[in-house]
């Protein structure tokens, strides 16, 4: 009903004046006007899956590009994070995982960031796959600088999404936040390498919480790199991937957990 969907969103628009700092609204609307749109919880495009974080979702989106990836099942969509100083394994592995959901049709979503994130993110283009980086800044501010070439690409072909308004600086607080949209967008989170204490840590235990499915890729008992993923597998906490299809299965058991 378009009257009711009109009411809702003017709703949601005065409940976030009141949450915000005074003038959001004009901002967004130079936003717009700069190439930036804005979903809150109203709009048909907003991704469903957010609202499992109760409080914790996020009350506004900013985004570039292709925002019906978000309108897509929770099992069409994979999350791939990881170590930013990677190696040639974990980033080979991350890119091969990528291009294989990407031949499946799946949206692959992750950080932008150097190492794995970057690896997933190319090699989903490079595939002319669909890929959401979710950042943790303005999306005026690609980070890091050294991608920008790259982030600008998923925002002309795929889809940028961000919390933070532009202008926003990434800092650390902002990526472990960010972490949680990372989970909570995708029907399984993927960690091909990582450190013990690395911060895509935090999104397994994010994924874990929503009940999502988590995935790990094993790597050499050698390498610092990969003692997260050794250790999510270990535990329990991490079903064991190798190749694309483990993570297909991981989005199809979502898919009948939930009945999407």
């Amino acid at each position: 009903m378009p009257g009711l969907a009109r009411a809702d969103t003017l709703m949601w628009r005065e409940r976030l004046t009141a949450r915000v700092t005074p003038g959001l609204l004009d901002q967004m609307a130079q936003a717009e006007r700069h190439g930036f749109g804005t979903l809150i919880p109203a709009d048909k495009e907003w991704p469903a899956g957010l609202n499992d974080l109760s409080d914790r979702a996020p009350y506004l989106l900013w985004t570039r590009g292709a925002v019906s990836f978000l309108m897509t099942a929770l099992s069409d969509r994979a999350t791939i994070t990881g170590a930013r100083a990677a190696t040639a394994y974990g980033e080979q592995v991350a890119g091969e995982l990528a291009a294989g959901l990407a031949d499946e049709e799946r949206v692959v979503v992750s950080g932008g960031a150097y190492g794995i994130e970057g690896a997933a993110h190319k090699s989903v283009l490079a595939a002319s796959g669909q890929t959401i980086a979710v950042l943790a800044g303005g999306l005026d501010r690609p980070y890091p600088a050294g991608h920008s070439e790259l982030l600008n690409r998923i925002g002309d072909v795929g889809l940028l999404v961000s919390e933070l308004p532009p202008g926003a600086a990434p800092t650390r607080h902002r990526f472990l936040a960010r972490n949680r949209l990372l989970a909570a967008l995708s029907g399984a989170t993927v960690i091909p390498e990582a450190g013990p204490r690395s911060g895509s840590m935090t999104t397994v235990i994010a994924a874990r919480e929503l009940s999502r499915g988590v995935g790990a890729v094993p790597g050499p008992v050698t390498s610092v790199a990969s003692a997260g993923p050794n250790e999510l597998i270990k535990q329990g906490f991490a079903s064991l991937v190798t190749q694309p299809s483990d993570v297909i299965d991981l989005l199809d058991a979502d898919r009948t957990r939930t009945g999407l």
